[in-house]
């Protein structure tokens, strides 16, 4: 039987809106909207999956005031 590695969110370059919505309370929704914007710093495409770059998320959520 294969273990499965489940990698920490902290350790993670690249996560999911589910991933993400978790790790900064911010609603699935309301993600999905900021990766549609045309110039969304933080989001990686992955053939039609889209990631969100961790790094970049959480430097845009410290300058942002609101969202």
């Amino acid at each position: 039987m294969a273990s499965t590695y489940k990698c920490p969110l902290e350790h993670k370059l690249a996560l999911t809106v589910e991933e993400a919505a978790e790790y900064s309370n911010i609603g699935q929704n309301k993600l999905s909207t900021l990766l549609r914007l045309p110039n969304c710093p933080f989001v990686l495409f992955v053939g039609n999956k889209k990631l969100i770059k961790r790094r970049e998320f959480e430097q845009f959520i410290s300058s942002e005031v609101e969202i």
